[in-house]
């Protein structure tokens, strides 16, 4: 879920996987010229998308469907953000015996 007054710009800096056009992308980033690079695979073969800092500060959030509308030079494109879980195999002071 996104507060009103997200963007996507702010969205993508806190999220850690990215779904756009239903295709789940691990790999995505923003460059030193400020454009989104997102890539994926689709069976064997790659995907890749790259986005303007203008394309992705017009980005329309759809609160109904929990995604953003994203244009792009090929057309139109749905991005859903989303927050991974990672687990970790440091085991702190904090456990105790039981």
């Amino acid at each position: 879920m996104t507060a009103a007054t997200d963007t996507l710009l702010t969205v993508l800096e806190t999220c850690d996987m990215l779904e756009i056009d239903g295709l789940h992308a691990f790999d995505f980033s923003l460059d030193e010229d400020d454009q989104l690079h997102i890539e994926c695979m689709d069976g064997r073969a790659a995907k890749h998308w790259v986005f303007s800092l203008a394309q992705v500060q017009a980005a329309v959030f759809d609160a109904d469907l929990q995604s953003w509308t994203l244009r792009g030079d090929a057309g139109e494109h749905r991005l859903v953000c989303m927050s991974a879980f990672s687990g970790s195999n440091d085991e702190g002071e904090d456990h105790g015996d039981a």
